[in-house]
């Protein structure tokens, strides 16, 4: 006989367990983004122990995140190319582009511009291989579940978030950043070889012999009409404008300047959202196909940018950890849901495309952390980050109420 519990985690695991070619996808998300998130809080940190600038930290932040830019064009390729194959080059990039950075620091020559550079190549390997990765999920596991699998890949990220922080940070401490760099290495190998039996799943959807920047500019046109997809993107694009950089570029500087934390500590505050991320993603798994998901996407975005005004106020460190882990929580919504409805409001012909101009819209991240970089230097990073939250809470839900359609959107065609 069932027992509660079981039927739980039954449901909420639903996609992995009855899919294996999704299984080997999430395994191989599990240590892409664990490799991920290890090399961003050591580079982060090594650029600003480097500097001392909130500025310069901006920086390189922006180079790390300018192939963002190339989202359409890698929304085009996604659609022209087998997913699996493109997902297996960006794997290799990433290894090899790691392994060089950990090589540099381990021989003492890790100069600034060595993390700038080196962020860039990273960068190239993950951001462009987006639209491939999230338009794959629906590939594999189909409309019903598709809620169910994103959640699950939400999970994935989570979790890498709740170890990646907590032992970069640590290793820092114990035997210095090169061996954090070295662990993302590792992370990266079993990432590709875990790709690697996904070799047949790949496919192509629709006959695509135009040039790219032909498939991009019809893409964009399609996606201009679509109300409910170009709201989707509005949020995602305001959400990136506003709060995301003070996340990937303002969180040693929070830990230092506002809670005087060493490391470690900034490990274990990162980790505090993914442990919130991962209770999110765990509840929107176990949901599965639902109702208003329009709705949870709006509302929840709302609240993430009410909870970062928050954090900015915060000066304690219990405060900021509990804080953290409710942004966590519903950073969940907002980034297990912006991607499902975009995949659901668009035509499977222009998958690639949409996700590709979500990419993009993501890519306004290095020209908004340099702004915010520059209002931080002058203002600080706490006034800085509570004004911007606060406007994120007035975009999105004055987006709400201009397509009512999308707060009671659940999925259908």
């Amino acid at each position: 006989m069932s027992t509660p519990a079981a039927i739980f985690v039954g449901r909420t695991l639903g996609a992995l367990r009855v899919n294996r070619a999704f299984r080997l996808f999430w395994f191989s998300n599990l240590f892409f983004f664990g490799g991920v998130w290890t090399q961003t809080l050591v580079l982060g940190w090594l650029a600003y122990e480097t500097t001392h600038s909130e500025f310069l930290v901006a920086v390189y932040t922006a180079v790390r995140l300018a192939p963002l830019l190339l989202g359409p064009f890698a929304g085009a390729v996604a659609d022209r190319h087998n997913r699996v194959r493109l997902l297996i080059i960006a794997a290799s990039w990433a290894l090899v582009a790691v392994t060089t950075v950990a090589t540099l620091t381990s021989l003492g020559k890790a100069s600034y511009w060595v993390l700038v550079v080196g962020g860039l190549a990273i960068g190239l390997a993950q951001s462009p291989s987006q639209p491939a990765r999230a338009s794959l999920v629906l590939d594999l596991v189909g409309r019903r579940n598709l809620s169910n699998a994103n959640a699950l890949n939400s999970m994935a990220l989570n979790m890498t978030q709740v170890v990646g922080p907590a032992i970069g940070g640590l290793m820092i401490n114990g035997l210095g950043a090169p061996a954090a760099l070295w662990v993302s290495t590792f992370w990266y190998a079993i990432s590709l070889v875990m790709l690697l039996p996904l070799r047949e799943y790949g496919r192509v959807v629709g006959a695509h012999t135009g040039s790219a920047v032909r498939m991009v500019t019809s893409g964009l046109r399609e996606i201009a009409a679509n109300r409910l997809a170009s709201t989707v993107l509005l949020v995602t694009l305001a959400a990136n404008t506003l709060l995301w950089p003070v996340a990937q570029s303002f969180m040693p500087v929070f830990a230092q300047e506002s809670l005087g934390l060493d490391a470690a500590g900034l490990g274990w505050l990162l980790t505090c959202a993914g442990v919130g991320g991962l209770a999110g993603s765990l509840v929107i798994a176990w949901l599965g196909d639902f109702r208003f998901k329009g709705g949870m996407f709006v509302v929840g975005t709302a609240i993430w940018g009410a909870l970062w005004s928050l954090f900015a106020l915060s000066h304690t460190v219990l405060v900021s950890f509990v804080v953290m882990t409710a942004i966590g929580v519903m950073s969940a919504a907002f980034g297990v849901l912006q991607t499902t409805l975009l995949l659901m409001t668009t035509h499977e012909s222009l998958h690639g495309r949409a996700l590709g101009v979500q990419e993009l819209a993501i890519g306004i991240m290095p020209v908004a952390s340099l702004v915010l970089g520059a209002f931080a230097q002058h203002y600080g990073v706490d006034i800085t980050t509570f004004v911007s939250a606060l406007l994120l809470v007035t975009l999105v839900v004055a987006l709400g109420i201009w397509t009512p359609p999308l707060l009671r959107y659940g999925g259908d065609r």
